[in-house]
């Protein structure tokens, strides 16, 4: 996901009146939990304090300069909006919900082998769906545009009923959607097994959820008397869905990751948030609403590369030899656990740096500081992910050290 937004000064949410507490329990994150752990015993990357605070100075400075918001989502030329005013019997509301369920059930393990070639895998599409002109997607972008590609060609792959049936959607058609480029020479990473998170995903909506992501979220505001939070929502996920279960035992403790299942929660956060900051969030209608600010960053293989790179995180020797030698990193192993868990922890201490430069610059305690406005760990990891396209695509690359190569369908 490459946007970067931040809710502006006078565009924060509308005020809470009369608002029960949310406990300790309800409001902390158990990646949070998670993480904290397995970074103190795994005891191998590091996080640099000065770059912590280097960097929450610059990335301050950027999202005031920049003033991206919520609504930023609708500006890409890929994504499909949903209608305004919300209607939840629209039925495009329900093809935008099915959509980003299924981009975010398949979003993991879009690194190549032949990375900054253009033999690498990509998928020819539409520079816009207004455009007629086409252009070579990589990365993330190349499984958006390959649904966005079918849905064009009239094949509906975004609707449950028809990708959990092997006899409507056989494995072929769905190599046949994610087919590479022409100048390509990859296919698209762990076909077979997207195929299968596609039919476990399906058949879970289908069978439980009245076949859409919109049933579900049904049954998540039911479950929580329409109270639910973004929080809330990231645990049913993982409840259901055994796909979204990011999570591993080390040293007698589950250690649990959950990136698939925050971003599809900030997805839906910014692609149906409202015009009018008078307006509730039509997905979080409770008095609480989302509050993006319980979640933590999405502890992938980009962010890490990218905290190292700003000098947030210090790598030791080994680590960094096997990663300029593109040695894989094993899902689960201690490398693999500790670069995960530094990132979230450190992105947990710029977002709190940042809060307390807001608070040194405009005064306050910090309950009024958390008020005024976002300051997520969301928000910080769109943009370092931004930051790292960027890099990726030649920028600053003197002293980038590779990401970790580790394929699963986690991340």
């Amino acid at each position: 996901m490459a946007l970067l937004f931040v809710i502006p000064q006078g565009l924060s949410t509308p005020p809470v009146v009369d608002e029960k507490p949310l406990s300790l329990e309800e409001t902390r994150n158990p990646v949070l939990e998670s993480a904290e752990f397995a970074y103190q015993k795994t005891n191998l990357v590091s996080i640099n304090e000065d770059g912590v605070k280097l960097a929450a100075k610059y990335i301050r400075r950027k999202v005031l300069a920049e003033s991206y918001s919520p609504r930023t989502w609708r500006t890409h030329p890929l994504h499909i909006c949903p209608s305004e005013p919300y209607n939840a019997s629209d039925p495009l509301n329900k093809s935008v919900l099915n959509w980003i369920f299924l981009i975010s059930s398949l979003n993991f393990s879009f690194w190549s082998e032949k990375e900054g070639l253009p033999e690498r895998y990509g998928v020819e599409w539409k520079t816009s769906w207004e455009s007629e002109e086409t252009t070579v997607w990589t990365g993330y972008w190349s499984l958006v545009a390959s649904l966005n590609r079918a849905l064009e060609d009239d094949i509906p792959i975004t609707d449950p009923n028809f990708y959990s049936s092997e006899t409507l959607c056989p494995d072929s058609l769905i190599e046949h959607i994610f087919r590479p480029a022409s100048q390509s020479t990859e296919k698209i990473p762990l076909l077979q097994e997207r195929i299968s998170v596609m039919r476990e995903v399906g058949f879970i909506l289908c069978n439980s959820f009245e076949g859409s992501f919109q049933g579900f979220l049904r049954e998540f505001q039911r479950r929580h008397d329409g109270e639910g939070t973004a929080l809330d929502l990231v645990k049913m996920v993982t409840e259901m869905f055994p796909c979204f279960r990011d999570e591993v035992y080390y040293e007698g403790r589950k250690v649990c990751f959950w990136k698939r299942a925050q971003i599809l929660v900030a997805e839906m956060w910014a692609a149906f948030y409202p015009e009018s900051t008078s307006t509730a969030h039509p997905l979080f209608p409770g008095r609480r609403g989302a509050d993006i600010r319980q979640l933590t960053m999405f502890a992938d293989y980009r962010v890490p590369q990218i905290l190292h790179h700003l000098r947030i995180l210090t790598y030791p020797p080994a680590l960094i030899r096997k990663l300029a030698t593109k040695t894989p990193v094993p899902s689960g192993s201690a490398d693999e656990l500790s670069l995960r868990a530094a990132s979230i922890v450190a992105v947990e201490r710029v977002r709190t740096e940042i809060l307390r430069l807001i608070q040194e610059e405009e005064g306050g305690d910090t309950e009024n500081v958390l008020k005024s406005g976002v300051v997520s760990s969301v928000l910080i990891d769109f943009y370092l992910w931004d930051l790292a396209q960027k890099v990726e695509h030649g920028l600053q690359t003197s002293d980038v050290v590779p990401i970790h190569r580790t394929r699963s369908i986690w991340y």
